[in-house]
């Protein structure tokens, strides 16, 4: 029966103990919230270069129609891209202005000072919220990627 007992006495477990596993779990879990918003950041700027370059591709296509009939689209749908979506799922917006009957100019897209971002079209993206306003100094604008200077400046409405 000595015997067995020196058996039981020379035993060892393998594996975490309960305190270990926390500081393992808590550690995995700073790395994780300090990882995630840089990882957002990183999607984020993505999502913006990509509407930059969808808006470049669809100015192309304005531009091809232009040539070939003389005028502006009405809509993206005389481009063939009515159902193009942006990054975040929303569809970019177009607006005639050269040659379109708009009264008072209250759709266009205007600057700080009230002033339109473009005197052809407008063309962008409502952003990462989905929301926009006409003048970019508002809240729901600042994240829009928008056409500006008759296409000069594409890029995120804070940055104009």
């Amino acid at each position: 029966m000595n015997r067995v007992w020196k058996v039981a006495q020379h035993r060892t477990i393998a594996g975490f103990s309960l305190i270990e596993l926390m500081i393992a779990v808590t550690i995995v879990g700073i790395l994780a919230a300090i990882a995630y918003p840089r990882y957002e950041d990183y999607r984020d700027r993505i999502n913006r270069t990509d509407a930059i370059a969808d808006i470049r591709d669809i100015e192309n296509l304005i531009a091809r129609y232009q040539a070939t009939t003389d005028q502006l689209p009405d809509s993206l749908a005389d481009i063939g891209q009515a159902g193009r979506l942006d990054p975040w799922g929303h569809a970019y917006h177009y607006l005639r202005i050269a040659g379109a009957d708009i009264h008072g100019h209250g759709k266009v897209r205007k600057d700080r000072n009230l002033v339109p971002l473009n005197t052809d079209y407008d063309l962008y993206s409502d952003g990462k919220d989905g929301e926009s306003r006409t003048p970019l100094t508002a809240q729901a604008s600042r994240d829009d990627i928008v056409r500006a200077n008759n296409g000069q400046f594409v890029g995120l409405a804070t940055d104009y």
